[in-house]
C-alpha cells in the first residue's frame, strides 16, 4: 500500500522532482499568504483554500455547505496555474497539522492525479528537519493538469444514511452539541461516531503509524470491509480523517457539504450528546 504521507526527510530527498504546494490555512483565521511570503518550501506556490479549493458559499449557507467543492473548470485552471501536471508528483503541506493540506490532497485525487502526498507534520516538520526556506512570492510555470471529478467516493445528504459507518471529524464538544462556533445549529447527524482529527496525530503532530490508525478506526467500526463516510463542519477537516483512513487501508467517502450543509435543511434530524 502506497502511503498518502511523506516525511520531511523524504521530501528533502526528492525536492527537485516534485511539485510542492503550500496550503496554509486555519478555520476562523483564514489563509496564510503572509506566512507563505515570510518563508516556504523552495518553489512552493501559495494555494488559497477559499478561492482555489472551494467555491463561494451561498448566502445564507445552503445544502452545499460553507466550503462547497470548487467548480471543475475553475479547479483545474487553478491547479494548472500553480504548476501542477499529471506526470509530476505533488506534495502538499500546511501548518495546521495536515487539515488544509488534506483538502488539496483529496481534491487532486478526486480529479485523478496519480501521485499526491501530504507532508507529515507540515511546515513545522520541515523547519524542524532543517529544510531550506525560501521567501517572497512564487510564480509557478504553468502545468498541464487535466482531470474531472469522480475518482474519490462522495456521498450526499441522503447517502450518509445508507453507509455502514458515518464518522464525524469535528471536536468532541461540537459533536456533542455543547459548543458550535461556526454553524447555526449544534449537534451531529444521527448515528454518527466521533473521530476528532486530533485523534489521527501523535504528540509531535505527526500522523500515527498505520497500526495505530487501524486500531483507532476499527474501534469506531471503520474497517476495509464496510462502507464508510466522513463529515466535519464544512468538508475541509473531514478530508483529514479520509487521509488517515487511506493510510490505514480504508477507503472512505466524503460528505462534502458536511454539518453546515446538513443543518441548512431544517427538516434534517439532529442528535446531541455522546
Amino acid at each position: 500500500m502506497d502511503s498518502p504521507l511523506i516525511s520531511a526527510d523524504e521530501l528533502g530527498g526528492v525536492l527537485g522532482a516534485v511539485t510542492v504546494l503550500d496550503v496554509r490555512y486555519t478555520t476562523g483565521a483564514g489563509g496564510g499568504a503572509d506566512e507563505h511570503a515570510a518563508g516556504h518550501v523552495p518553489g512552493a506556490p501559495y494555494v488559497d483554500l477559499d478561492t482555489h479549493l472551494a467555491a463561494q458559499p451561498g448566502e445564507p449557507v445552503d445544502a452545499r455547505g460553507r466550503h462547497p467543492l470548487p467548480e471543475p473548470e475553475r479547479f483545474v485552471d487553478a491547479m494548472r496555474s500553480l504548476g501542477v501536471s499529471r506526470g509530476r508528483p505533488v506534495v502538499v503541506y500546511d501548518d495546521w497539522q495536515g487539515r488544509a493540506a488534506a483538502r488539496a490532497w483529496w481534491l487532486l485525487r478526486h480529479y485523478a492525479h496519480p501521485s499526491v502526498r501530504v507532508l507529515d507534520g507540515g511546515w513545522s516538520a520541515w523547519r524542524a528537519a532543517g529544510g531550506p526556506v525560501e521567501t517572497g512570492e512564487v510564480v509557478a510555470a504553468p502545468g498541464d493538469f487535466q482531470g474531472s471529478p469522480g475518482s474519490m467516493p462522495v456521498v450526499d445528504a441522503h447517502g450518509v444514511g445508507t453507509v455502514d459507518v458515518l464518522l464525524d471529524a469535528r471536536a468532541p464538544e461540537r459533536f456533542r452539541g455543547e459548543a458550535e462556533p461556526l454553524d447555526p445549529v449544534a449537534g451531529h447527524i444521527p448515528g454518527a461516531v466521533n473521530v476528532d482529527t486530533t485523534c489521527n496525530l501523535d504528540g509531535r503532530g505527526l500522523f500515527k503509524d498505520v497500526r495505530e490508525l487501524q486500531r483507532l478506526y476499527a474501534a469506531a467500526g471503520a474497517t476495509p470491509d464496510v462502507e464508510v463516510a466522513v463529515y466535519c463542519g464544512s468538508g475541509v477537516t473531514a478530508a483529514h480523517d479520509v487521509l488517515a483512513l487511506a493510510a490505514a487501508g480504508v477507503r472512505a467517502s466524503l460528505y462534502a457539504a458536511s454539518w453546515s450543509g446538513w443543518v441548512a435543511d431544517v427538516t434534517h434530524p439532529i442528535e446531541t450528546g455522546a
